[in-house]
């Protein structure tokens, strides 16, 4: 101990020299906690830590801050102890030395998480004595310090190790005081950037209560550019955690003087956030304000601004989506599925609007065509023209709303109604309804309608609550004609988004945005399109189809390949049809691009060849074989990929043209210079084979188990020969065949392999055979033909010369299996 002492007290140079970090708590040569065993001064454990914590020498307090984590488990198993040093470390946590206090600082999240996984009053002492020291910590004079708690501060909000009572009497208190108006700039600067940090990991209510008021100030502060900008760049996420109300009644006028301000890198900032402030508003807002806002950052003086407004146009347009009027909507996981429909909708009519959808919905009840139209809403007529400044248009109906103002007008079905009412007899119409419902029948003005059929309340209440979620929505579409007739042709426009808005994404593709804006618009384009022809819906594909197009060919590889990594996404979005018009020649072209490219198809060729028709993705059997040429052979990953699709692949054609065209492929595959590849190929021949037999094609199975024996286990090189192992034993787990069909063909081949000369095929015979053959009770059973056969081959292998060899042959199949890819 005393040598260790010198080493402390004079030993000033050498640790300047090589620095703290060599003298680790994982470092052999010392432990940093030594000092804590019996030496010549009979001291106590905790009076040695007393001495050295308290120290003269500023580097003994530095190694004991260090090593404060392994000084808690020295003394973790006595409550007292445990205490004595937690006080302790509140007395060091005021040394005068930064470097100490820095260091101990760095400590506290890993203390504590020691102690929330062993001491049970956890939260007492945790409360009590380290989070006053982070918050301490945070007003100190030290730069250094400042920036260890305040990283210190978040690592334990991350893991849930502060409780909401600290937070609010400790943590907020202090970000409040450092950010009056009153503060050191520094000090505020660094408050509102740790405050806008910690608003993600505190929960609504904390946040309006203590922080909003002082962020909607902060984000006026006139004096310090640093602090409007910090509040800019985190404005989404105050947004998204307030809600939809105080977004807009404290938060919107903000932002709009941040998007207005004379520093363009707050404005760029306003521009980079736009979507997520858009999606904590209500739709109206985001129609009415929000977009003639993004259109004055778009045409912004600066061009850094037009760049970040130009990156973030498409995720704003997203925001317009509704996944009642698109029919799909994305899960957490990005998988993009179809809604589900409301019990009404049995013909797929989900996504008709208006007094026509109700009426197509409720086809079978007693509620007559025209009867849903005038029960439903008054609609405005309006042409498509914009509407003229006079005062019919000026006035505002108490029965208002944005799905009345932005729909197109209905079609008249006048002919079609006295078509219904003829064949409708009027003794019909009353039939089925039920005494209970005849009470509260609801009885059209006279006059109207004389011939109508009377509804009940019940029934039009069914009716209106799956009409409710369209009653609001401002991005209703155009509605068919009827049920039973074609859609009318598209119109040139769109009433989903601004036209503004679709007209500034349409320009990215022109050739002068790249010189006047980003070298890489076109890229942005191409990868916020699907996005935005989500938000269109099918009906105006015809807005963007030229625009994709143009993108398609761009001259840009990574523009086309954003296209090809999308395409699948587009298909699901868009529907067989326009997908087999559109989409196809595009996806046939990018087969044949450079590999960059062709990488994008590739990696989603199954979820883009399921989507069309059978006929339609038949034709890309013979273009398969393409992928086996790359621009530069070494790409093995390519061909690894490829591997990889046609596993899935197989499901989507029968077993004859798995048979004629991909069982070659397979076989090019496992004979691959990579060994990655190979051993992805023999999963494909095992699918394929178990294909064959799943369709009951056992002759084409036969055919393809003895062009397996040929290739593979009378394979010159041993490495095809230990395949023809791993592919038998792959078999037999995943019951590829009837046992009977396996021991009668592929048994005797892989049995004469136990004698090969190469010990790798051995071992991978002595795995197939222990861990996979004899496992099946088809072997087990007494009396079995290869029972005997098995155990003599089995027992020659764990007498095998080469160790691997008998460790499998004799491993027990329930014991943890031992990877034998370094084998391979």
């Amino acid at each position: 101990f005393a040598g260790l002492s010198l080493y402390f007290e004079d030993g000033h140079d050498d640790l300047d020299d090589f620095g703290f970090d060599d003298y680790g708590s994982e470092c052999d040569g010392i432990r940093i906690t030594a000092f804590l065993d019996a030496g010549q001064d009979n001291l106590t454990p905790l009076g040695r830590l007393e001495k050295y914590a308290f120290s003269e020498n500023v580097f003994n307090r530095q190694i004991v801050a260090r090593g404060l984590l392994d000084v808690l488990r020295e003394f973790s198993d006595n409550e007292n102890d445990f205490i004595s040093v937690m006080e302790t470390v509140a007395r060091m946590s005021e040394d005068g030395e930064p470097t100490v206090r820095a260091e101990l600082m760095e400590q506290v999240p890993n203390i504590a998480m020691f102690l929330h996984e062993s001491q049970p009053n956890f939260p007492a002492a945790f409360s009590r004595y380290l989070v006053p020291i982070v918050v301490r910590y945070l007003t100190d004079p030290n730069n250094q310090v400042r920036k260890t708690s305040q990283a210190a501060l978040l690592v334990l909000l991350e893991q849930g190790l502060i409780c909401k009572g600290d937070m609010e009497t400790k943590v907020c208190p202090v970000l409040l005081d450092l950010t009056e108006p009153s503060s050191d700039d520094d000090y505020k600067i660094e408050a509102v950037a740790i405050m806008c940090k910690l608003v993600t990991m505190l929960s609504k209510d904390t946040v309006e209560h203590l922080l909003l008021l002082r962020f909607c100030e902060l984000c006026s502060d006139a004096r310090l550019f640093q602090v409007r900008k910090v509040c800019a760049a985190n404005f989404g996420e105050f947004c998204s955690i307030v809600g939809q109300d105080a977004t807009e009644k404290l938060l919107m006028s903000k932002f709009f003087d941040l998007c207005s301000d004379s520093l363009w890198g707050i404005r760029k900032a306003c521009a980079e956030c736009f979507m997520i402030v858009s999606n904590s508003t209500s739709p109206g807002v985001r129609r009415t304000k929000l977009s003639p806002l993004f259109i004055s950052l778009i045409s912004d003086q600066s061009r850094w601004v037009r760049q970040a407004a130009f990156q973030s146009l498409g995720r704003f347009i997203s925001t317009f989506a509704n996944p009642s009027s698109t029919g799909l909507y994305f899960k957490e996981d990005g998988t993009l599925l179809e809604v589900p429909r409301c019990p009404f909708d049995r013909l797929g009519l989900g996504k008709i609007k208006g007094a026509l959808w109700l009426a197509l919905c409720c086809r079978d009840s007693p509620l007559s065509i025209e009867s849903s139209m005038r029960c439903s809403f008054n609609v405005q007529e309006r042409n498509n023209n914009p509407p003229t400044n006079n005062e019919e248009t000026e006035q505002t109906d108490e029965n208002f709303n944005s799905f009345h103002y932005w729909r197109p007008p209905l079609p008249d079905i006048s002919e079609e109604l006295e078509m219904l009412k003829d064949q409708v007899p009027l003794q019909n119409q009353t039939a089925g309804i039920k005494e209970g419902e005849k009470e509260e029948m609801v009885v059209l003005e006279d006059g109207e309608m004389a011939g109508l059929k009377p509804v009940t309340s019940s029934q039009i209440q069914k009716v209106l609550d799956c009409l409710q979620p369209h009653m609001d929505d401002p991005d209703a579409q155009d509605l068919n004609h009827s049920s039973y007739s074609c859609p009318p042709p598209p119109s040139p426009l769109q009433n989903v988004i601004p036209q503004q808005l679709l007209d500034q994404y349409l320009s990215m593709t022109d050739p002068a945005r790249a010189q006047t804006v980003d070298t890489e618009i076109a890229k942005h384009c191409a990868f916020s399109l699907p996005g935005v022809a989500l938000t269109l819906g099918q009906q105006n594909w015809h807005c963007l189809k030229d625009t994709y197009e143009t993108l398609a060919t761009d001259v840009q590889w990574k523009v086309r390949r954003t296209l090809a990594f999308s395409i699948h996404e587009l298909a699901v979005i868009l529907g067989d049809q326009l997908t087999a018009a559109d989409l196809v020649p595009i996806f046939n072209g990018f087969l044949k691009d450079l590999d960059e490219v062709r990488i994008g198809v590739l990696k989603h060729l199954y979820d883009f060849l399921k989507l069309l028709h059978a006929e339609k993705r038949r034709e890309y059997l013979y273009q398969l074989q393409e992928f086996m040429v790359t621009d530069n052979s070494r790409n093995w990953r390519f061909r690894y990929e490829l591997a990889e699709q046609l596993i899935l692949i197989i499901e989507l054609y029968s077993h004859y043209d798995v048979y004629d065209y991909l069982r070659q492929i397979a076989l090019t595959l496992c004979s691959d210079k990579v060994s990655e590849v190979r051993w992805i190929s023999y999963k494909l021949v095992v699918e394929i084979l178990q294909k064959m037999y799943a369709c009951g094609a056992h002759d084409l199975g036969l055919n393809f188990i003895n062009e397996l024996i040929v290739r593979f286990c009378h394979c010159p090189k041993w490495v095809g020969r230990q395949a023809f192992a791993f592919i038998c034993q792959a078999i037999v787990e995943e019951d590829c065949m009837p046992m009977d069909q396996f021991a009668q063909h592929l048994l005797p081949s892989l049995l004469s392999l136990s004698s090969d000369p190469v010990a790798n095929v051995r071992v991978l015979v002595a795995k197939a055979l222990r861990q996979s053959v004899m496992e099946k009770a088809y072997f087990k059973e007494p009396g079995s033909a290869y029972s005997d056969e098995l155990e003599e081959t089995v027992m020659a292998l764990q007498a095998d010369k080469d160790r691997d060899v008998r460790f499998f042959a004799s491993q027990d199949s329930n014991m943890a299996l031992m990877d034998t890819a370094a084998l391979i």
